[in-house]
């Protein structure tokens, strides 16, 4: 059996390291909304970020489904850039240290990269490893943000009542690591934030905001979201003059809106609060409603050459 440890190379210098969250921020196939991505490049421009462990993406990435950009100038290749797949330490806006498992999702040899990540995590005493990523929902851009937490213990997620039951849907590496991640012990919390279908393909910026803010209020971070807020106002001024220039998108989203309003009032009437929703609330999508919305947000993606 191979050494996890040979999938990645350690950086020195990090001896100090202990205890932190991880964050895991990968560039998978379902980001509805580009809200895990967002958040990302919303980490990267605020903070430093210090390489721990860098992985073999040789071994990891199918690069004729994701091919590497090079540069030719005239007559010749002048640069290459090959994909990044490390491990990183930040500092959060309070000087906060935090580490960060970010880009692209493995295309081969998932369970290797899973087990080269717990040897990480175990080495470097993870306390609790966080995802967050966009989901394509039937739910209107008009009302509060809404989120399906996950998690390998059920008291990381107490006060939320699921969405769905069961419900089978194409598995990612990040959802093998939260699964082997529980089998060994580790705490993982993952939120998949529920985005508009209509805006799936598109880059949505408040459920960004939601999945940075659901993130800090989980590990105690500190990130300002004041630059997102302006892009996502921006943002909502364009989809209200689309939603406005259609009569059929106003048709759906006003269908949306009555259907996210009933949910919340059969919740409320049974003093669940705003978070949680009873499995047989009025208007709750299925599982195969659910699971038809995941493909045809796939299938798109796939015909945008983005699979």
């Amino acid at each position: 059996m191979r050494d996890p440890a040979d999938l990645y190379e350690l950086h020195p210098g990090f001896d100090d390291v202990a205890g932190l969250v991880m964050l895991v921020c990968l560039d998978g196939f379902v980001d509805a909304g580009n809200a895990g991505r967002q958040m990302a490049e919303t980490l990267f421009e605020r903070f430093t970020a210090e390489e721990i462990a860098t992985f073999d993406t040789d071994r990891l990435v199918d690069y004729r489904d994701r091919r590497p950009p090079m540069t030719f100038v005239e007559n010749t290749w002048t640069e290459y850039t090959p994909p990044k797949l490390a491990l990183y330490r930040m500092h959060d806006d309070e000087g906060s240290p935090f580490l960060l498992l970010h880009g692209p999702e493995p295309d081969r040899e998932w369970e290797a990269f899973v087990a080269a990540v717990t040897s990480l995590v175990e080495r470097f005493s993870v306390s609790l490893s966080i995802s967050a990523n966009g989901i394509p929902m039937a739910v209107p851009h008009t009302r509060p943000v809404t989120v399906t937490p996950h998690s390998t213990r059920p008291e990381l997620v107490e006060g939320h009542t699921p969405w769905i039951g069961r419900v089978e849907v194409p598995g990612s590496a990040v959802s093998l690591l939260e699964f082997r991640l529980g089998e060994s012990g580790h705490d993982f919390l993952g939120y998949a934030i529920h985005v508009p279908s209509y805006l799936g393909q598109s880059t949505y910026p408040r459920a960004a905001i939601a999945a940075v803010e659901y993130v800090a209020g989980a590990t105690g971070l500190a990130v300002a979201t004041e630059e997102m807020e302006e892009v996502a106002a921006a943002t909502d001024v364009e989809i209200a003059e689309q939603v406005a220039a259609s009569e059929e998108i106003q048709r759906v989203v006003a269908n949306l809106e009555r259907q996210y309003d009933d949910i919340m009032s059969s919740r409320s009437e049974e003093g669940g609060g705003p978070a949680p929703l009873s499995d047989d609330a009025a208007g709750l999508p299925t599982a195969d409603e659910l699971g038809a919305e995941l493909e045809r947000f796939l299938a798109e993606r796939e015909g945008d050459g983005n699979g």
